[in-house]
């Protein structure tokens, strides 16, 4: 018993870093582009990503028996509580280390490391490898390659169709008031203080705004709805694919019910997302590439879909590797993409999957030392 609640602890645990690195990235052009603020941007995140979720019950079981590592091993070897254990607390360590400095890396590519690296340490050469690559790491790899190209091209065509309409944009600068203390005495023994109003602007504190209309309606408001809406859609998508995977960990616990399982992995990934996603939000939000609404739009638009195709295929594609393809796809077309926060990321992602496999490797080691 005592390992089979080490099991669900460890699934917990996972659940957390999940929400904790993945939750915001759905919001991120929300934030970005300055459509709304953090709190309202995270709080949009949980509520969609846990209605992902709950439908994840209905459409995606076969990401949960991918993710129960059938196929890879002998099936012998997933009945054993150690197994899902070392799993779960690979992927865990390796997604809360890179959210602690701010990374967006992939909670899937952790799982597929752990994985490999457990599953290796376990059985060899009976490990299968042909499968690993098919099912697991082809998606990783083309789905940022195909969301990057497909986000350049959709942004082409929205714009276009939007100057054929007629809606311009207009640059704001966000001017806001600042009081400043200052001197109003020459005698210093006795210097006195006053206040002075002054008008601040920065740099950074521009927002892009659309004039003109759409059937009558205003195109920044139908923008900003369409906006709030793709927002949606990814994060919908993001809970729908990333929840079974972890649901998956927990098939050998047959005391409880998938159902209720993937409730539990919900809650805690939503718990995960209010209170520790702030640094991965503005690696997503600021630093790859400055956007607009439309911009933001646009690259919602083409993750929400690749992902959401993917997970009712049972294909383990990363959000965060299709959410950064996109913004990145954005970012290559006005030109203002950050090649060198672009590099960092790509250097986290190269080391994800190794560094989730010694964990997962060790963890398993010591466990069937110890058990």
């Amino acid at each position: 018993m005592t390992i089979l609640i080490l099991l669900f602890l460890s699934a917990c645990f996972l659940a957390y870093s999940n929400g904790a690195n993945d939750n915001f990235k759905g919001v991120a052009t929300l934030f970005g582009s300055g459509t709304t603020n953090y709190k309202k941007a995270i709080n949009w995140a949980t509520i969609t990503t846990f209605s992902g979720s709950v439908a994840a019950i209905f459409l995606a079981n076969e990401l949960v028996k991918n993710f129960s590592g059938k196929g890879l091993v002998p099936n012998e070897l997933i009945t054993m509580p150690i197994f899902a254990i070392s799993i779960a607390s690979g992927a865990a360590l390796t997604v809360f280390i890179a959210t602690k400095i701010g990374m967006p890396i992939s909670t899937t590519h952790s799982l597929v490391g752990s994985l490999f690296g457990a599953g290796v340490m376990a059985v060899g050469s009976q490990f299968n490898f042909e499968k690993l690559g098919g099912t697991f790491l082809m998606p990783l790899i083309v789905s940022p390659l195909m969301a990057a190209i497909a986000s350049f091209i959709a942004y082409l065509i929205f714009r276009f169709f939007r100057k054929q309409l007629g809606v311009t944009k207009k640059t704001n600068l966000n001017i806001h008031k600042k009081q400043v203390a200052t001197i109003n005495s020459l005698h210093m023994d006795a210097p006195t203080l006053k206040t002075k109003t002054v008008i601040e602007t920065t740099v950074n504190n521009k927002t892009e705004v659309y004039e003109g209309g759409i059937l009558g309606l205003s195109s920044q408001k139908v923008l900003d709805a369409l906006h709030y809406l793709s927002a949606g859609i990814v994060s919908f998508a993001r809970g729908l694919n990333d929840t079974p995977k972890i649901v998956g960990l927990l098939l050998i616990i047959n005391i409880i019910d998938i159902k209720l399982s993937m409730i539990i992995v919900a809650i805690i990934m939503a718990g995960g997302g209010l209170l520790n996603a702030k640094k991965v939000g503005v690696t997503m939000s600021r630093k790859i590439t400055p956007m607009n609404s439309g911009q933001g739009f646009t690259a919602n638009l083409i993750t929400g879909l690749l992902v959401t195709t993917a997970s009712i295929h049972g294909l383990p594609v990363s959000t965060t590797h299709v959410s950064v393809g996109s913004i990145f796809g954005i970012g290559t077309v006005t030109k203002k993409a950050d090649y060198k926060m672009i590099g960092k990321i790509m250097l986290s992602w190269l080391l994800t999957l190794p560094t989730a496999a010694i964990i997962s490797a060790l963890i398993f080691k010591l466990l069937g030392i110890f058990s």
